[in-house]
């Protein structure tokens, strides 16, 4: 199955071979579910009050090969 390792938005993205607006536009917009994809860091984060996303990178692979996916299929259909 998929390991549970968390990191942090700049390692995330960097994993997954885009920026880290990108990253956060994805959560934003609801591609990646909270508690999932993401979720805040943990609460002896240094900012309680706007706490930073942490990023599940394997889960949210899957959700970008998905998207890479369907654009090929669009690109190519009727």
């Amino acid at each position: 199955m998929f390991e549970n390792t968390w990191n942090s938005s700049k390692d995330a993205a960097k994993e997954l071979g885009i920026q880290e607006y990108e990253l956060s536009n994805l959560r934003e917009y609801g591609f990646f579910k909270p508690g999932i994809h993401w979720r805040s860091a943990p609460l002896d984060h240094l900012k309680p009050w706007s706490p930073e996303a942490i990023y599940n990178s394997k889960l949210c692979r899957k959700v970008i090969n998905k998207m890479k996916l369907k654009n090929e299929f669009n690109k190519y259909a009727a």
